[in-house]
This record gives structure tokens, sequence and C-alpha cells, in this order.
């Protein structure tokens, strides 16, 4: 399989940079693919779990929104938050998913739908971390 030069960069880090086959990106309008040879794009990416796979190895990652951009060097993925499933603090995440709870009733309107779906997202990414096929 062809391979594609890949940077994942967040404010704190530079959390992968190297060849890989595939990345599967959790993008605002729909999760997405890239391969070798993929057209050129500019997504934003909404907080969700990024898949990294070189090989046999499948690398799983946290992000908490950002931009992928995939031109003809290659993907770089700029995150809001960038963290390896391993490196994840779940009790950490959990209690920030009830505080996020908590504060809904603080929203309203656009504020409010906006948290909302940030929520919904968040549960998400614990939903899939508590499932078999992450572990």
């Amino acid at each position: 399989m062809a391979t594609f030069h890949f940077d994942l960069v967040s404010p704190e880090k530079l959390a992968f940079s190297g060849e890989v086959d595939q990345v599967d990106v959790p993008g605002v309008e729909g999760d997405f693919g890239v391969l070798a040879g993929h057209a050129p794009v500019v997504a934003a990416i909404r907080p969700g779990i990024l898949t990294v796979t070189s090989g046999a190895t499948h690398q799983k990652i946290i992000v908490l929104g950002g931009l992928a951009e995939v031109s003809d060097k290659g993907l770089t993925v700029l995150a809001d938050v960038a963290t390896s499933i391993q490196d994840l603090d779940r009790q950490a995440f959990a209690n920030q998913i009830a505080a996020m709870e908590a504060n809904l009733a603080e929203k309203e309107g656009s504020e409010l739908d906006h948290a909302i779906e940030r929520l919904d997202h968040f549960k998400s990414i614990e939903h899939q971390l508590n499932s078999t096929a992450l572990h």
C-alpha cells in the first residue's frame, strides 16, 4: 500500500509525524479517511477519535476539534487537543463530561445548542473508549 506523510500538531506538541498508510479523521461534516493520493481538501474536525494506520498497527488519538488539510505534501491535522488513548486520564475525562452536563442549565439559545453538541461528541468518545473494540 502506498504511504503518505502525516503530521498531527497540537498547541502543546507535535503529537505524531511520519509515513502512514491511512488516517481516519472525525470531520464536522462526517468522518473521512485519507489515503495516499487523496484530493486536496481543508476540513474542520470535531471532537472524536482519529485513527492512524501504519501496516498492521492502528493508533487511536483523541482530538477535540481543529483543522485537517490534505495537500500534495500529505495530511496535516492542527488539533486543539490531541491525546493518545493510552495517555488519557479516563476519570478526568468523565469528570469533564459531568461538569459540561452541570453547566447546561446556565446556557440558552444557540449557546445551549453548541454546548449540547459538544457534550454529545464527548459522550460519543467516552462510549467508544468503553467499548471492547478499543481495549
